[in-house]
């Protein structure tokens, strides 16, 4: 009976693209752009012929579909349904429909869940190939000085390794205020840093603030990575930059904020990693974020905004150096900076496996490897 009914509605949801002078768009891309009044929003639609057909729902009078080849613009009445085709590569066809409904929200915004919903598949097959990751030993010498200048053992506690990572974690937050309008200091590491912070009363932006709490956890043994984390945009202006850090107790990577002093949890109370934080967005199961998250102890960060927005956007790419190590991004004359990033299947140039330029300034190249293996991407350290 189920076989039965769900064929009745193909048959129903195909006829509705059929009758009448069709609208037909080409393309030979999966993205699309869509301009929402005057708005363009770049990458905001992606193809998926599977699904039969695919909504968008806008609260706007005037929708205009970009392709690489071609465009649309939709005139729409109130709660008025139009349906098309966009042909992809001249054989797939993707089954569009836009829907107006005027208590649309978020106010004809893009939802940047949906964007990562879509992004849900990778491909555990992936062999790419990148150098191994790399920690530095708590025996370097820069490590040990800023493990003994700032009592790091006293403020990581005597408890468990859990309470350990929490604990410089809200370290790390009280100690540097969050400053998102202004860039980090030319030299980026935390012996420079903090007495920097402290003594021009001023703050970090995410990024120098992961990196800070990254070399505390390797100057305490704990294998860490600083993570940038992406929207589907390739060219954007607003990312956010976070901790994955190994717990050798719960043989896991922790997702750790300090720029909001969060971690996440399921529905047990357990700790999750960045990678489960952004399947259970996608899946729509539980997250719990910790009640003590704030941005500079001024404000609660709320849940539905942090994770169901601001997240969902910019888990879309993550990236993070091949090698965790004290100062690695005062980038010095003639070295190699390294990266590798984890793209899902529908990003835009996904089976490009390597790419490099060359810094005259710096006067070093950068490399950025890239998978869609998640397991390759985050590998459990060995002991």
């Amino acid at each position: 009976m189920k076989i039965i009914l769900i064929s009745i509605l193909l048959i129903i949801s195909k006829s509705a693209f059929s009758q009448g002078n069709q609208i037909i768009l080409k393309a030979s891309s999966i993205s699309v752009d869509i301009k929402i009044g005057k708005e363009l929003f770049k990458n905001a639609w992606t193809l998926m012929p599977e699904i039969k057909p695919d909504i968008y729902v806008t609260n706007s009078k005037k929708v205009t579909f970009y392709t690489n080849l071609e465009s649309k613009e939709f005139i729409l009445k109130k709660n008025e349904v139009i349906n098309f085709i966009i042909l992809l590569n001249n054989k797939d066809t993707a089954y569009t429909q836009i829907k107006q409904d005027p208590n649309y929200k978020p106010n004809g915004t893009i939802s940047y869940l949906s964007i990562l919903q879509k992004a849900k598949k990778y491909d555990s097959k992936d062999v790419s190939v990148f150098p191994k990751y790399t920690y530095q030993s708590k025996g370097d010498p820069k490590l040990i000085q800023l493990r003994k200048e700032y009592n790091l053992d006293s403020i990581a506690g005597q408890g468990n390794e859990v309470s350990k990572i929490l604990n410089l974690l809200h370290w790390v937050h009280t100690t540097i205020p969050h400053d998102g309008q202004h860039s980090n200091p030319d030299i980026k590491n935390a012996l420079s840093m903090i007495p920097e912070c402290k003594k021009d009363n001023r703050g970090l932006n995410c990024r120098g603030l992961a990196i800070t709490l990254n070399e505390c956890y390797l100057a305490m043994g704990i294998k860490s990575h600083y993570v940038t984390c992406m929207p589907k945009d390739s060219i954007f202006d607003d990312c956010h930059v976070i901790n994955s850090v190994f717990s050798t107790e719960l043989n896991k990577w922790l997702y750790i904020d300090p720029t909001n002093d969060a971690y996440v949890m399921n529905e047990n109370g357990e700790l999750l990693s960045i990678q489960e934080v952004r399947e259970r967005l996608i899946n729509g199961k539980p997250l719990i974020l910790n009640p003590t998250a704030n941005w500079n102890n001024k404000q609660s960060t709320l849940k539905e905004e942090y994770l169901y927005n601001y997240m969902a956007k910019n888990l879309y790419r993550i990236e993070c150096p091949i090698s965790s190590e004290f100062d690695i991004e005062t980038f010095k004359n003639g070295e190699a900076y390294k990266t590798i990033q984890l793209l899902p299947l529908d990003a835009y140039n996904h089976t490009i496996k390597m790419t490099q330029s060359f810094n005259k300034y710096f006067n070093m190249l950068f490399i950025n490897y890239t998978t869609n293996n998640p397991d390759l991407f985050w590998e459990i350290p060995l002991k």
